[in-house]
């Protein structure tokens, strides 16, 4: 019999040669993890890029990265990609710590066979997010990939359509990210699209269905890479992407902190932060709030600041629909979601953009249990054939399902004025609101006094030959329809209103308002509802 272990007590490195078995070990692992080479890894760090290992360390905590599947590789045989016997098949996936939370991530590796999906490939995706969904922890993508690996067919299509099916099975029960830090063309951008939401890294990052090549063939139009599908075009115009990053490193720092606001999975609620700022710090600046012109514009990110512990923000899809603003903010530790009117874009009006803008970030809280808060400073719906031909109809209903919809905490503040349906939308007492605020000087009514004054007394004005009084006469008018039918206490008699609050003491009586309703809903009770890309 051999004695295998002289004393259990000790455990020292052997001087003897390691067996055979651990040396051909070592140097697979040691070929995995050099990736495709020198060369290759050149080519990737001068276009500004990092190595897909990189990555992975840049964003996870240090020494938490936990490889799964380094060694599996591509089962083609045709055009000799089995003969390469890339380890990995150009895709690193594994679990690793961000904050010392729990996260599944895979990062694409362009320096192996340019990062094309392979159905090796697409397996490794595809088991990483099942883990992912099993363990209840979010899933971040590093994509850097030319797309499906065309030597292999229709199976790089089917898969595709795995990883397509996992996003949805996934959506609404654990947060999915996605860093686009190359391309990412043709079926690869619907992944993405079905996340949660999509960084992007000026200057290396382009997402588009169809190449500027097969742009110019089918229509004629000529346009570069950044202009059809760069970090501009989609954080401003197309709505694609709700995050745009200087560098790489910038973004890696954005995607963590955008992990301390969010929960593991839709059975948590988003963790507590301590903090020094207390609960009822008074706001004196809000004052000047109820001395401005309803029509005056003004950054709504300054009520939301003062508003918010430290005086801290992280806004959502910063660069589109700029006339909403939404974003989390801590209120006494806690996690808040807020959606807000910008009178400084567009005067806050809703349009299309906006409303869709608001509707899915609205959708996400509610599948992650995150309370919302919405602070109304609204005319109306954006007016225009545009807009009406845009289907403002159809988009503006996705904000009203959204509201509706949403069991979590609601609470409402009305800062100068509410007109109208954007009214009934932007979170009233009648979509469902749990407690609903206004300021002393807030206007809520069916359309503005002036408006309302113009068609309710044209006959008298009409009448009125001289232009003076006449003038006279709708500020005597405005002010008469504004006391009786626009004023924040007509509201609150009719319960539209919950309170009429001190500016001073919005902070205090909002954080106030969410303790109450903390228990409103149990996460582990909360019934699954994806969230569809609106």
């Amino acid at each position: 019999m051999i004695e295998l272990f002289e004393d259990p007590r000790e455990d020292k490195k052997s001087d003897r040669p390691a067996p055979a078995s651990l040396v051909k070990f070592r140097q697979v692992s040691q070929d995995a993890q050099k990736g495709a080479g020198e060369a290759r890894i050149k080519a990737q760090k001068d276009k500004g890029k990092f190595t897909a290992r990189e990555r992975i360390s840049y964003l996870l905590d240090q020494d938490s990265f936990f490889e799964i599947r380094s060694l599996m590789e591509s089962s083609c045989s045709d055009f000799g990609v089995k003969d390469k016997h890339i380890k990995g098949d150009g895709v690193i996936t594994g679990f690793g710590r961000i904050n010392g939370r729990e996260v599944a991530v895979y990062a694409q590796d362009f320096t192996q066979l340019g990062g094309s999906l392979g159905l090796a490939h697409a397996r490794k995706i595809a088991d990483l997010m099942d883990r992912a969904l099993e363990a209840k922890v979010p899933v971040i993508g590093l994509l850097d990939s030319g797309g499906a690996r065309i030597q292999e067919g229709v199976d790089s299509l089917n898969g595709y359509g795995e990883i397509f099916y996992r996003n949805v099975k996934a959506s609404g029960v654990i947060p999915q990210i996605s860093v686009i830090l190359g391309p990412c063309a043709g079926g690869a951008v619907y992944s993405p699209a079905l996340t949660d939401f999509i960084f992007m890294v000026e200057g290396i990052s382009h997402m588009f269905v169809t190449g500027p090549s097969v742009v110019k063939a089918a229509t004629g139009e000529e346009v570069d890479f950044d202009t059809l599908g760069g970090s501009h075009p989609h954080s401003e115009k197309s709505g694609v992407c709700q995050f745009v990053a200087k560098s790489e490193q910038d973004c890696f720092r954005q995607v963590r902190e955008l992990l301390t606001f969010l929960p593991q999975n839709c059975y948590e609620k988003a963790p507590l932060e301590s903090t020094s700022d207390v609960f009822d710090r008074p706001v004196h600046v809000l004052e000047r709030v109820c001395e401005m012109d309803p029509k005056k514009a003004f950054r709504i990110h300054h009520v939301i600041w003062r508003l918010a512990d430290d005086f801290g923000f992280f806004e959502i899809h910063q660069n589109f629909a700029k006339n909403v603003v939404t974003g989390f903010i801590r209120l006494g530790g806690e996690v808040v979601g807020v959606v807000a009117n910008n009178p400084a874009c567009l005067g806050g009006a809703l349009d299309c953009d906006a409303s869709d803008k608001a509707a899915r970030f609205i959708r996400f809280l509610n599948a992650f249990n995150i309370p919302l808060l919405t602070l109304v400073d609204i005319g109306g719906y954006l007016p225009g054939v545009q807009q009406e031909h845009g289907g403002i109809i159809r988009h503006g209903a996705k904000l009203l399902y959204a509201y509706s919809e949403a069991s979590i905490p609601k609470v409402t503040l009305v800062l100068r004025k509410a007109y109208g349906g954007a009214y009934i939308a932007m979170g009233s007492k009648y979509l469902r609101g749990d407690f609903n605020f206004a300021f002393p000087s807030a206007e809520i009514a069916v359309m503005g006094p002036r408006g309302a004054v113009d068609i309710l007394y044209s006959r008298d004005l009409k009448a009125e030959t001289d232009e003076q009084k006449k003038e006279l006469l709708k500020e005597k008018l405005t002010k008469e329809y504004s006391d009786k039918f626009a004023s924040p206490y007509q509201a609150a008699s009719n319960g539209s209103i919950d309170e009429i609050i001190e500016p001073a003491e919005a902070r205090a009586k909002i954080i106030r308002a969410f303790q109450v309703l903390r228990n409103k809903r149990n996460p582990k009770e909360n019934p699954h509802k994806g969230n569809i890309p609106l």
